[in-house]
């Protein structure tokens, strides 16, 4: 997509998100179809989730470096900690919305896809278009079982982050760093299958943004 079609889309997309019929018809008079706003949605999360993901790689590498503490500014080394766990709200909050920003777009396209079927007087036309209709649908059906599967993964290590960071904000003693080093190994596993799951929603994602941008 080029750099003016990309601004096109994103200067609507902040002043027509309100209502997605208004914003899918107002790009459509700009030559924008529904496809490219998914592909360009698509794109997006894909975004988010290589962000997020590298978010909770820097919120583990933190956490770490706490149950490793052996003097110095124990609030300091919290307030770091807790600034990571913020961030790393923020992106799943992030990673929710994209998902739904495709879903929403998707609703639209297969609807308009469907009746735009009917319109062909060509047998083999509507057949072909038929198909690619269908390939289509089981290929954002693997896209959007994969985006949520990843962020499925998201909560239960924003949980354990949020508990420790709680824990501390009351208790910065060496009592509590032992316990940060309790849940080290339960939060290593965690992080490390919340990356597993992004990289194949990823992978996903670039798979079906070949195939949509195919002719």
């Amino acid at each position: 997509m080029n750099l003016t079609r990309q601004l096109v889309l994103t200067v609507l997309l902040v002043g027509l998100t309100a209502c997605s019929s208004l914003y899918y018809k107002g790009l459509e008079q700009v030559g924008i179809p529904k496809r490219e706003v998914m592909v360009y949605r698509v794109e997006k999360a894909r975004d988010t989730q290589q962000e997020t993901k590298q978010q909770f790689k820097t919120a583990l590498e933190r956490f770490t470096a706490l149950t490793q503490f052996n003097g110095g500014d124990l609030q300091a080394s919290y307030d770091k900690l807790n600034g990571e766990y913020q961030a790393s709200e923020k992106m799943a909050t992030e990673v929710h919305k994209r998902i739904g920003d495709i879903e929403d777009v998707s609703e639209a396209l297969f609807s308009e896809w469907e009746a735009e079927l009917l319109q062909y007087s060509n047998v083999a036309m509507r057949r072909n278009s038929q198909q690619k209709l269908a390939a289509t649908r089981i290929q954002y059906k693997q896209l959007i079982a994969a985006m949520k599967q990843a962020e499925a993964k998201i909560q239960p290590v924003l949980t354990v982050f949020r508990d420790q960071v709680l824990y501390l904000k009351h208790n910065l003693n060496a009592q509590a760093i032992a316990s940060l080093k309790g849940q080290l190994g339960s939060v290593q596993s965690d992080v490390s299958t919340l990356i597993a799951a992004m990289e194949k929603s990823i992978d996903e994602a670039d798979t079906f943004i070949q195939n949509m941008e195919k002719p």
